[in-house]
């Protein structure tokens, strides 16, 4: 546990470094957390990322990822839709490769690469939204932070009732109801302090956060217990991979995206 708050404390710091820096560095971040992420990912499907499946799950996340990131905005680079294409090449490799490479594996590869690239690439187009990404950048992290938070200790205090123990043994209904609020007061009153955002454009990213947050926390529990694994990875110590870490994040991102906020 120790372990665990000092990591969070110095890579939280570290991370809002960045973010507040934004432009290339928050960019360069972001595409190596996302390529270490579906390295994370395609291990735990045991698909390997320099076989052929692995080096198209990759050109489809980085044709998601790479539009959205700062220094390509300068080059007017604009990527072709990777998606059909991608996902024909992955139905003929099945087919070639006979029992050796099943349609599971192509099916997991296409839906890494979505879920990390749409993911990934939500969070830095949200901050490089001009005036306002910064502030709804911190807005979003601080969200997802608090929910981790409250739903943490409201439900070490009172939980009782499991909220989907197939999924996640130790959560609680109490504990995702603190989550919950916890994310309402913390944005709204950063929201307050700081200004900036309107009233009800901070409530959706609060309510977002804490809700959507949990779900993509889920998410990755599935994820884990479907490849019978504890973690994503170790690269971060005392928190696992990235994905362990930032698996509110992937899925927050893109629903404010589908809500209109980015």
């Amino acid at each position: 546990m120790k372990q665990r708050i000092i990591t969070g404390l110095i890579g939280g710091a570290g991370f809002l470094l960045l973010v507040y820096l934004g432009d290339h560095w928050f960019s360069l971040l972001v595409f190596f957390l996302a390529v270490i992420g579906l390295f994370e990912f395609l291990r735990m499907a045991k698909v390997q990322p320099l076989s052929v499946a692995g080096v198209l799950a990759y050109l489809l996340m980085i044709s998601l990822l790479w539009p959205s990131l700062s220094f390509t905005k300068e080059t007017g680079v604009i990527l072709p839709d990777l998606v059909l294409p991608v996902t024909l090449l992955l139905l003929l490799y099945a087919v070639f490769r006979k029992n050796q490479f099943h349609i599971e594996h192509a099916a997991l590869a296409l839906v890494g690469a979505l879920y990390i690239g749409y993911g990934f690439a939500y969070m830095a187009a949200l901050r490089n939204l001009p005036d306002t990404g910064l502030m709804l950048t911190v807005l979003v992290i601080l969200g997802i932070w608090a929910t981790d938070s409250g739903a943490y200790f409201m439900g070490k205090a009172i939980g009782k009732r499991k909220l989907w123990p197939a999924i996640s043994p130790n959560k609680t209904i109490e504990g995702a109801a603190g989550g919950l609020l916890a994310a309402v007061l913390v944005v709204m009153a950063v929201n307050v302090w700081i200004g900036g955002i309107s009233l009800d454009k901070a409530l959706i990213i609060a309510l977002v956060s804490g809700i959507a947050g949990q779900l993509g926390d889920l998410v990755e529990s599935a994820i884990k217990r479907h490849f019978e694994v504890k973690d994503s990875g170790q690269i971060i110590p005392g928190h696992g991979g990235v994905l362990d870490r930032f698996d509110s994040m992937i899925l927050v991102f893109p629903v404010l995206h589908l809500l209109g906020i980015v």
